[in-house]
């Protein structure tokens, strides 16, 4: 159930000697611009083997799979809409198989939570907000390091605005989230290494009988999966 907006915001570091920050089973959503830190958070957590690499879903790789660098194709409205939906199916596949997931993309308006945390729902899944929320100098520090050719540096800088208005911890618990937390970056001095074993992901390996489905292994139609 949507929490009340004026509870506590949940602090984006655990307090000395606590341990790290303890994340669910069930559905994570990262919330953040791009080159807020996202995918070098994921593939640290892959590399420290606290998530598999099967359980991440995103967009930006189901576009690639899909569009591959063509910017006609990528860039367009029915892109968008056939990306999503896959990405939604995967997620559904998941969920229904009793494994958990990561939305990777960029979720900083409520209309692109709503349907993540609708999907969620449907598997009594607990929904886990991961706040990437760099100031704009730093953002836009690191999406010049990345050499990032998708989007624009005025794009970024809209997803960062969309951020600050749309996404802060008591929003997002009122949506439905049962918990947010703020991963640390380079503000706070923490690489994506440090960051990743700032959390715990307490989740079940994919059991070996039961694969996880792959990338061509997908419903046929979104009614299949929605």
């Amino acid at each position: 159930m949507p929490k009340n907006p004026s509870e506590s915001v949940q602090q984006p570091h655990p307090p000395a000697g606590s341990g790290p920050i303890r994340v669910s089973a069930g559905l994570v959503l990262l919330v953040g611009a791009p080159a807020s830190g996202k995918t070098s958070f994921l593939r640290a957590l892959i590399a420290l083997g606290q998530i598999d690499q099967d359980a991440v879903v995103s967009s930006d790789e189901i576009r690639a799979e899909f569009f591959g660098t063509s910017p006609t194709d990528v860039n367009s409205d029915g892109a968008d809409a056939r990306v999503f939906e896959e990405r939604d199916c995967r997620i559904v596949a998941r969920l229904a198989a009793g494994r958990s997931a990561v939305a990777e993309s960029t979720n900083v308006t409520p209309q692109a939570r709503a349907r993540l945390i609708a999907i969620a729902r449907r598997f009594d899944a607990p929904v886990t907000m991961l706040r990437f929320n760099p100031d704009v100098a730093d953002l836009l520090h690191q999406y010049t390091e990345r050499g990032r050719t998708d989007v624009t540096a005025a794009d970024v800088r809209a997803y960062a605005a969309a951020m600050a208005r749309h996404a802060d911890a008591d929003q997002l618990r009122f949506e439905g989230a049962d918990a947010v937390h703020d991963v640390p970056g380079r503000r706070e001095g923490a690489t994506p290494a440090k960051a990743a074993a700032h959390f715990s992901f307490t989740w079940h390996p994919t059991p070996p009988d039961s694969p996880s489905p792959g990338p061509h292994e997908r419903p046929q139609s979104s009614t299949s999966c929605l």
